[in-house]
């Protein structure tokens, strides 16, 4: 199996996860909708820690969603029970509404899969597509900036 080397370029957000009995599924590995869910958090710590932006407020009070329009991943080395992964974000693409992420799991600095995906701002209130508030895209710019010698395809998601 091809191992590919993967080090979060500097100041990158990387998290930590732990591998847990419910993580996984009886062959002991990662079952694949689980990473969706570890995304998830990643993003939701994303927002408060690194953005500085509460994500409840911005659900639940600013009344914003940011859906999922597309979602692929490439899964290249399983995670079993036991282990500790690490997560980074780094970011693809800001378009007016929507954002294109990259998640790399990786593991002693080799990839174990990575995961592209596009969320579109909008309202709660109207369901349709917003276009972001400069403050909280004068951050993301910002950390995509900072994070710019990230080891990213040429593709674009948005």
């Amino acid at each position: 199996m091809l191992e590919d080397r993967f080090v979060p370029p500097s100041g990158a957000f990387t998290r930590s996860v732990a591998i847990r009995f419910s993580h996984c599924d009886p062959a002991g590995i990662v079952y694949f909708p689980h990473y969706f869910d570890m995304f998830n958090g990643l993003i939701e710590d994303w927002y408060g820690q690194e953005l500085g932006f509460d994500y409840a407020e911005l659900i639940t009070g600013r009344r914003y969603g940011f859906p999922f329009v597309h979602i692929e991943c490439d899964f290249k080395i399983p995670s079993r029970i036991g282990e500790v992964i690490e997560l980074t974000l780094l970011v693809e693409h800001i378009g007016r509404s929507s954002l294109a992420i990259a998640i790399i799991c990786h593991h002693d600095n080799i990839e174990r899969l990575r995961a592209r995906m596009v969320t579109a701002m909008m309202s709660l209130d109207t369901k349709k597509a917003v276009p972001m508030p400069k403050p909280l895209r004068d951050e993301i710019e910002s950390y995509q900036r900072r994070t710019a010698g990230a080891q990213l395809d040429d593709l674009s998601l948005c």
